[in-house]
């Protein structure tokens, strides 16, 4: 019986955790700054893929007087499904504002990120808890289709399948160089 009682609970658990780190598709979601210890945030949204992405991350006055420190760390996903693992950015610090930037590489969904709040008393708080504050892509997918700004039918505005091969210059260029070392023989 103890058994079937603790698996159950266990499964709540899991289906609690699992809703809450749901994201609801181009939809996306901040901090609630009254449960943070952050004055303010900014961010780059939607996200461009090939663009600079900025976050502006301001410490709030009381967090910034007894010595918290920041460490703010992002994640990149694929519109195949796929994400980058979670990467500290090296963050510009001018008095209470924290600046990391990032380019998203073509097809990405949408970005995570999250802080680390590490204190002088050396405990920590994350924020989100357990989960990522996430910005949209203005192309992803979902759902067997592609939406944002940037979605184009079937795909993202922009995208072009690269020819394999050679392009026009380095082409031309290659003919060149054979032309003259022929000439030289």
């Amino acid at each position: 019986m103890r058994t079937v009682v603790a698996l159950t609970l266990i499964a709540l658990l899991a289906v609690s955790t699992t809703s809450i780190a749901a994201k609801t598709p181009g939809q996306d979601n901040g901090p609630e700054m009254d449960e943070t210890p952050f004055e303010s945030y900014t961010v780059t949204s939607p996200s461009v893929s090939g663009e600079t992405w900025t976050l502006v991350v301001v410490m709030d006055e009381a967090h910034m007087s007894n010595n918290t420190t920041f460490e703010i760390t992002s994640q990149i996903c694929l519109n195949d499904g796929v994400c980058d693992p979670p990467v500290v950015r090296e963050a510009v610090i001018d008095g209470a504002m924290h600046t990391v930037s990032l380019t998203p590489p073509d097809d990405h969904s949408y970005v995570n990120w999250r802080v680390k709040a590490m204190y002088e008393d050396d405990t920590k708080d994350y924020f989100p808890y357990g989960s990522w504050y996430t910005i949209w892509s203005s192309c992803y997918y979902d759902d067997g289709g592609y939406y944002g700004p940037d979605a184009d039918g079937d795909g993202c505005a922009g995208d072009e399948e690269d020819t394999p091969g050679f392009t026009l210059i380095p082409a031309l260029a290659a003919i060149g160089l054979a032309i003259a070392v022929a000439r030289r023989d």
